[in-house]
């Protein structure tokens, strides 16, 4: 930032070098936070009146935090979420702020002290095996650009990554010389984790690495999977793609695609066909690259299907005989008599 207030300052240092360097924090989420931040500068220029070139840390209230927080539902429209999101980042500032800036710390604190909003539980959205194979039955191997798709979308599903994952890699992510076969992806956090990859995956994979030349010494950072001008693929992009095969797809069978899919779909439903095939959750939680296994346990919560099976399995019947067949069934003149009834 150019402007020479004390929000300028502390801001562009908890950006540029707080976060990625002592908080170890992904550019991704460096880039969200900066967004939330951008919006803020927005509202007290739109709605405050505020420039940010008189934009300081005497203006900055916890009273001014909860307007902007309403705002960003009520007028932006967002949910409660999103709302939590922009909460998330001021309070990492507060945090900040409260050992570089203590002039204000009282502030800082009543700041902190603003409670994130309960949000209604979702249900997990994934599909079935058979929804997954038809999606990925879509891309028309017979072009370049069909041969990437389903080498995507297949590792996207198989190594259940994150779409932020997946458009980070480059080959020297992969060691598929030989058996096993595994990737390294880098997860929230720049944390890293070693998945394993199934000879099935290999071949499509190989496949369209050798017809890339990315097996060259010279392309090892290249990105794994690249655009027409050779540059990694976006969110967008990848999201463009998937919503493609999606729409494909449900004009061949409906029943098996629902209308909304996100690529986090996919995650949601390896994690679930791994549950249903009685993969424990402790690796499931080590595939997925959660921090707490009570975050992967909403996958056994959501899996009514298993439910019922484990229930129906464990169940013993001790009802008598007796009790099956109603008393008023064994009444045969109440039987004629309700038989008889007319309207």
């Amino acid at each position: 930032m150019r402007t020479g207030t004390d929000f300028a300052k502390y801001l562009s240092k908890f950006l540029s070098e707080y976060l990625p360097y002592e908080r170890n924090m992904s550019s991704n989420t460096v880039a969200s936070y900066r967004d939330s931040f951008v919006q803020f500068i927005g509202y007290m220029k739109d709605v405050e009146t505020i420039r940010v070139e008189r934009l300081t840390l005497d203006v900055i209230t916890r009273q001014r935090v909860l307007d902007f927080l309403s705002w960003v539902q009520k007028e932006r429209n967002c949910g409660i979420a999103t709302r939590n999101h922009r909460l998330a980042a001021i309070h990492s500032f507060m945090s900040y702020l409260q050992y570089e800036e203590i002039h204000h710390l009282d502030e800082w604190q009543r700041i902190l002290s603003i409670k994130a909003m309960k949000d209604e539980k979702k249900s997990i959205n994934y599909l079935t095996t058979d929804g997954i194979k038809l999606i990925l039955d879509q891309p028309d191997i017979t072009t370049r650009n069909g041969r990437r798709n389903l080498a995507l979308l297949a590792l996207m599903y198989d190594t259940a990554a994150r779409v932020h994952e997946i458009i980070d890699l480059t080959p020297e992510s992969l060691k598929i010389e030989s058996s096993p076969y595994t990737i390294r992806l880098f997860g929230k956090g720049r944390k890293s984790r070693v998945v394993p990859l199934m000879e099935e995956q290999i071949v499509i994979l190989k496949r369209y690495m050798d017809e890339n030349h990315l097996f060259e010494n010279g392309k090892l950072k290249h990105p794994l999977f690249f655009n027409s001008r050779h540059e990694k693929l976006t969110r967008a992009g990848v999201t463009y793609i998937l919503k493609t095969y999606v729409g494909m797809a449900r004009q061949v069978t409906p029943s098996l695609v629902p209308c909304t899919i996100s690529c986090h779909t996919l995650r949601h439903s390896k994690a679930m066909h791994l549950l249903q095939a009685g993969v424990n959750l402790v690796y499931i939680r080590d595939l997925l690259g959660h921090v707490s296994i009570q975050t992967t346990e909403i996958y056994a919560r959501a899996d009514h299907k298993q439910k019922r099976e484990a229930l129906e399995k464990a169940y013993t019947n001790l009802i008598p005989e007796k009790a099956k067949e109603c008393e008023w069934e064994q009444n045969q003149d109440l039987l004629d008599w309700l038989k008889g009834l007319t309207m």
